[in-house]
């Protein structure tokens, strides 16, 4: 990165895949004030019906270029080329769900006369655009994260300013054309990757309504410490996700879902499955199963249709996740797959890493504290579920969690006992539709996403209250 370009790379091999400009403060200011006074003015907003014309146009420009998109997201991203095509299709019901929310978000009527103060008036509220958006994406769903982000914004009508992450602009550069082409105006919408410095600044300012980020807990709880008052704010972090298998669970369930679960796009999802406890019976039965699937996943470039895991992001990645992995193993666990390093050829370092098993990991491990965020699975075996449960709780993440099991009293037992906004039920962690509330509990983030919570936050009620007369 120079001050005034950020280059995009293959993370895979390293190869230019494009650049873009980065934005000074002094225009990001002067975009600021802009939309800061459209906000403040009093003339109409654009209508309901424009919006929706708006969001259709971006439809169809998305499905005519989804080819073209899935290969940009294979190629600045590294998530596997049949991965991204998935991306996509959701990235473009992502959009339709937007319009389809809009027919649900509205204001209610609120009975006055339950006593006799309130008697002799009416009352209503109305559902009002909160003011300017602020949005700091994160890498690993280039899109589809930017269209959570932007489009509930273009939905409810306001203005936004989207910074990707430095690593992954390109698709965001390309939706925001989309939605200029699509009869956005610029000052509606401005596309602002940025240094870090420019970035705080912006996020900070106090013309700023709504404050919306996907990253790092270090950055977001940073940063929303740092918000002017009366900015609101949305933050998705990362967890460690647990998984608990009973003993009564099958297995051929079981292992498919670990495997996408814990190694799908390289495990950098923020709700990968990386901590399973599994009962003493089935446990290094499971772990080694798990193991010899992991093996067998093809690791490559993500751009190739047959790679099934692609590289890490940056090769600083690698070798994090290489350390906390030696790390766990130099304490007593033990490596049944991977551990591994790959390096591309023709390039100094190291890219990628292969998917990796480790057995019982102490707890002290780095690697039991802390999301890997990297293609490693632990696997602990437990005699007492309630105890699996308060390891499981250990952590001061808590966001997705899971329970494969045939016993309803065992499922009843996590449900209850597991911290975490959702369980899933014989499925990974990672499962997701769109319009499912989507949070992390404490360090893991705050507030609830998923596009029509987002478009609930982005707007902010008015009451109006009318007396009648006598």
């Amino acid at each position: 990165m120079t001050s005034q370009w950020i280059e995009v790379v293959n993370p895979w091999d390293l190869s230019p895949v494009g650049r873009v400009a980065q934005r000074p403060w002094a225009q990001i200011d002067a975009w600021l004030e802009q939309a800061h006074q459209q906000v403040r003015q009093v003339q109409p907003k654009r209508p309901m019906h424009q919006r929706i014309a708006i969001l259709e146009a971006i439809i169809k420009q998305m499905q005519g270029q989804s080819g073209e998109l899935a290969l940009l997201i294979a190629s600045e991203g590294g998530k596997p080329l049949m991965d991204a095509q998935v991306e996509v299709a959701r990235a473009i019901d992502g959009v339709r769900l937007c319009i389809e929310e809009l027919g649900h978000l509205a204001g209610a009527q609120i009975p006055m006369d339950r006593t006799a103060a309130g008697a002799g008036r009416s009352a209503y509220s109305l559902k009002e655009p909160i003011g300017v958006v602020v949005a700091v994406s994160a890498f690993n769903h280039p899109l589809n994260l930017i269209v959570h982000q932007v489009a509930p914004a273009i939905a409810v009508g306001c203005p936004i300013v989207v910074k990707p992450a430095a690593t992954t602009p390109l698709c965001c550069e390309r939706f925001v054309q989309f939605a200029h082409q699509a009869g956005l105006a610029v000052e509606e919408l401005l596309y602002a990757p940025c240094d870090n410095d420019t970035a705080e600044r912006m996020v900070t300012d106090p013309r700023v309504a709504f404050f919306s980020f996907i990253g790092s807990a270090r950055v977001g709880w940073m940063l929303r410490s740092k918000l002017a008052p009366g900015t609101r704010c949305a933050l998705e972090h990362g967890g460690a996700a647990p998984v608990i298998v009973d003993a009564s669970a099958d297995l051929a369930t079981v292992l498919p879902a670990l495997l996408k679960g814990g190694f799908y796009h390289a495990g950098q999802v923020c709700v990968s499955v990386q901590r399973v406890f599994a009962h003493h019976t089935i446990a290094r039965q499971l772990a080694e199963q798990l193991a010899s699937a992991a093996q067998a996943l093809k690791v490559g470039n993500a751009v190739e249709a047959d790679t099934e895991v692609g590289p890490l992001i940056t090769p600083r990645e690698v070798a994090r996740v290489a350390s906390w992995v030696s790390d766990a193993v130099d304490q007593g666990g033990e490596l049944l797959c991977g551990g591994k390093v790959i390096t591309t050829s023709g390039v100094s370092e190291a890219t990628a890493y292969a998917p990796t098993v480790v057995w019982d990991p102490p707890a002290s491990a780095t690697l039991s504290q802390n999301e890997v965020f990297g293609p490693v699975v632990a696997v602990f075996p437990y005699s007492d579920l309630a105890q699996a449960i308060a390891q499981a709780n250990a952590l001061p993440y808590a966001f997705q969690a899971a329970c494969f099991s045939q016993d309803v009293a065992v499922v009843n037992q996590v449900v209850a006992g597991i911290d975490a906004s959702a369980v899933m039920i014989n499925d990974h962690t990672a499962f997701r539709v769109d319009w499912m509330p989507f949070a992390g509990r404490r360090h893991s983030g705050y507030g609830v996403g998923g596009i029509g919570h987002t478009m609930a936050d982005m707007t902010q009620d008015k009451l109006v209250v009318q007396r009648s007369e006598p």
